[in-house]
């Protein structure tokens, strides 16, 4: 709304800049303020430009030089928040004043999901993996599932014999579509992955070594069910001598571009033991030729 006496501070949030109109009569005591005397942000923000709003006055129009203001990111919007600066210089006797500094908070949110039309579009933004890498937001996750992997599996109790079905996703909402796999899971008696004894049973950037024992089923399922999810089956297992009857699993998941083609480092292989070799959920087989060498 424009700059009046019940409201003296406007602020207009637009595209690529913020327009802060303020009244003259700040305080509404017929005290005038001086564009000296107001700053935004910091002493570096001051006024730039000063002009007349309209002909009696009872406007300022100021276009500061530009600050540099980091958002605060919330799940539905950016919010801008800087703050206006009133520091009344003394008049006639330095000595004395007759008005109070004040500080009036600005917040300017700009919401984070729209509908948009990409028409014409020119995109300036920085890379999508510069992005990615500097905020760290990818939400993943993994689940133990039922038999049929319908749903999560409720009990974390297993009997030696049966399968443990793991099911790796991450959320890639408003991303570039991703393709996620399973660098390396590790079992260990304690939450420290890397406490002793510990088994690797995927390792070497996605070869599920478990599924070479001559004891063991593992494998990855294949095909995916999507890009952005992974599931593995693992048959049950516990530490020799051990009495606990506890095991802790820490995996690493990592995603790369969906239209990237997987590579030694990129991969998710499983060994059949009817041809004896490693094959890929995707991509060529030479892809999983390092899990041989157990060295990728």
């Amino acid at each position: 709304q424009a700059a009046a006496p019940l409201h003296p501070v406007a602020v207009q949030c637009q595209e690529a800049q913020v327009v802060v109109t303020v009244h003259r009569d700040l305080f509404g005591t017929g005290r005038l303020v001086k564009a000296a005397e107001l700053t935004l942000g910091s002493a570096a923000c001051r006024l730039n430009v000063l002009l007349c709003v309209c002909g009696q006055g009872t406007g300022l129009l100021m276009d500061w030089i530009i600050c540099l203001v980091f958002p605060q990111v919330t799940p539905d919007a950016l919010v801008y928040s800087m703050s206006l600066n009133y520091q009344p210089v003394p008049a006639g006797n330095p000595v004395i004043v007759r008005t109070s500094p004040a500080v009036v908070p600005i917040e300017c949110h700009y919401p984070r999901r729209d509908n948009v039309s990409s028409n014409g579009v020119k995109p300036t933004w920085t890379p999508f993996r510069s992005t990615l890498s500097s905020e760290e937001k990818l939400p993943f996750s993994l689940r133990l599932m039922n038999d049929d992997w319908s749903a999560e599996r409720v009990s974390t109790i297993f009997q030696l014999g049966e399968v443990l079905h793991f099911q790796a996703g991450v959320n890639t909402e408003n991303h570039v579509p991703l393709r996620l796999f399973v660098d390396n899971c590790v079992a260990t008696l304690t939450p420290d992955r890397s406490s002793s004894p510990q088994y690797a049973f995927i390792d070497f950037s996605g070869c599920l070594v478990d599924g070479q024992l001559d004891d063991a089923t593992s494998t990855f399922l294949s095909p995916r069910p999507r890009q952005d999810v992974l599931q593995f089956a693992v048959d049950a297992f516990k530490f020799a001598g051990d009495s606990s009857n506890l095991i802790y699993i820490t995996c690493h998941l990592k995603v790369s571009l969906a239209d990237q083609a997987p590579d030694p480092l990129n991969k998710a292989c499983s060994f059949n033991k009817a041809s004896n070799l490693w094959a890929p959920v995707e991509g060529t087989r030479d892809v999983c030729s390092c899990c041989e060498m157990r060295s990728c």
